[in-house]
């Protein structure tokens, strides 16, 4: 079997390539750059492509794969840039759609529980999506774009809604990276919210193991949420991760406000046998 991974070099992305590697499966690893992230491997294909700019024979140039797994996106993680729906949209489509026409048999697109907006508790695949900000409006448009796309031209598509992910490589801005760097810096204390917000979270090693696994399945599966399942505060996270890398720091807790943009406590629910 052959899965082109776009965004390969990406946070998830490096993980899921490695998780393949590890299945000796096939990879074409689809960058926007020369993909110098990516470690040599007998296994990979390195393929430089951008999906802002049409190229003919996509199909082709990704060596006919078997699968692919979606995982780029542009404009993160500015998610209320009118750019997710005004122009990452309709390249997202056109791209994909591209691809289904040449023959493309099996398709897994990354989404995000930002479609759910402000809804709270547990969140489950056939809630219906009520998305409150630009990239989540996008994802959720996409999704329902595919789906058309599918009655005139059948293919088998699995849609992986993303909820909260930490681990190694993971971008500054990241509530795990900055606790990170502020130990790295030797600082005594760590500013944050007052942690009481429930949200789902999953290792990025964990949820590359279910995409792979999803992206092997060869099924059309509809809306899988990628998740825990459990809730758990942010608090108790930190303290979780300071515990565990024996990270000498003190919590700042109240010091700043919990945000306005999101409810203080979701997250997700599957009937996926993906485990």
């Amino acid at each position: 079997m052959k899965i082109a991974v776009t965004g390969a070099s990406g946070f998830i992305g490096r993980h899921v390539v490695a998780e393949l590697l590890r299945k000796n499966i096939e990879v074409v690893a689809v960058t926007r750059n020369n993909g110098l992230s990516i470690k040599a491997d007998q296994n990979i294909r390195l393929v430089t492509l951008d999906i802002a700019h049409q190229v003919k024979e996509c199909f082709t140039l990704l060596g006919r794969p078997d699968v692919l797994l979606h995982l780029a996106w542009d404009g993160l993680p500015n998610y209320t840039s009118l750019h997710h729906f005004e122009s990452e949209l309709p390249r997202q489509y056109h791209f994909l759609k591209q691809l289904i026409d040449a023959g493309l048999p099996n398709l897994l697109v990354t989404g995000t529980c930002f479609e759910y907006g402000l809804l709270s508790g547990p969140l489950a695949e056939d809630t219906r999506p009520q998305p409150n900000n630009p990239y989540g409006f996008a994802k959720e448009a996409l999704h329902q774009q595919l789906e058309f796309l599918k009655t005139a031209n059948p293919f088998n598509l699995i849609w992986g809604r993303l909820f909260y992910m930490y681990g190694e490589g993971q971008p500054g801005r990241s509530l795990f990276s900055q606790l990170r760097d502020a130990v790295l810096r030797g600082e005594k204390t760590f500013n944050m919210s007052g942690g009481e917000q429930l949200r789902d979270y999953l290792p990025v090693t964990m949820v590359a193991k279910k995409l792979v696994q999803l992206a092997l399945s060869g099924q059309d599966m509809g809306t899988i949420n990628i998740c825990s399942g459990i809730p758990v505060s942010v608090r108790s996270l930190v303290e979780q991760w300071i515990k565990q890398y024996s990270w000498d720091i003190e919590l700042n807790l109240g010091f700043y406000q919990y945000p306005d943009h999101e409810p203080m406590a979701y997250w997700g629910k599957t009937s996926s046998p993906i485990h």
